[in-house]
C-alpha cells in the first residue's frame, strides 16, 4: 500500500474519481433523482470549492514554499494564517467540494459513494505521508498546529 504514497498528483485523483462518477451515473441511471434548482446549488458548491483551492495556493504562495503535493519534504515554511486557520487542508476540501458540486450536478445517488472513496484515498495515501513529512520538518510547530485545526473542517 505505501507504494501509493505521495505518488499520483491530487488533482489527477479527482479527475478520475469525477469521470468514474460520470461513468457510474450512465451505467446505472435508474439512480437517478430529480433535484430542482441543482444547477444553481451545484454552481454554488463549484464555486465555494474553486475559492477554497485558491485561497490554499495564494496562502503557499505568499509564503514562498511548494505547492507540489508529491513533494511535502521540500516545504520551506509552515503555512498556518488565512484558510489554513479554519483547515489544514483547503487544497483537498476545495477539490472534495468540487466532486460533491458535480456529485448534485449529475444528481444520481451512486455517484455520492464515489465521494467518501475520495477522502478516503486523500487521507491514506496524500494527507497522512504529508503530515509525517510537515512533522518531521517543523516538529512541535506542526504538533501545535494540527491540535488546533482540523484536517478537513
Amino acid at each position: 500500500m505505501r507504494a501509493l504514497e505521495l505518488k499520483i498528483p491530487p488533482p489527477a485523483v479527482g479527475l478520475c474519481v469525477g469521470v468514474l462518477m460520470w461513468l457510474a451515473a450512465r451505467a446505472l441511471p435508474v439512480s437517478a433523482f430529480a433535484l430542482p434548482g441543482r444547477e444553481y446549488f451545484a454552481l454554488a458548491l463549484a464555486a465555494v470549492g474553486l475559492l477554497t483551492d485558491v485561497a490554499g495556493i495564494v496562502s503557499f504562495v505568499r509564503a514562498r514554499t511548494t505547492v507540489n503535493p508529491l513533494k511535502p519534504a521540500n516545504a520551506s515554511s509552515l503555512v498556518t494564517s488565512g484558510i489554513y486557520k479554519m483547515t489544514r487542508n483547503p487544497m483537498y476540501l476545495g477539490m472534495l467540494l468540487l466532486l460533491l458540486a458535480w456529485a448534485t450536478y449529475v444528481a444520481n445517488a451512486i455517484v455520492f459513494v464515489l465521494v467518501p472513496a475520495f477522502v478516503f484515498y486523500i487521507n491514506r495515501f496524500q494527507i497522512g505521508p504529508e503530515e509525517k513529512a510537515l512533522a518531521k520538518l517543523f516538529g512541535d510547530a506542526f504538533t501545535a498546529y494540527k491540535g488546533s485545526v482540523r484536517r478537513w473542517l
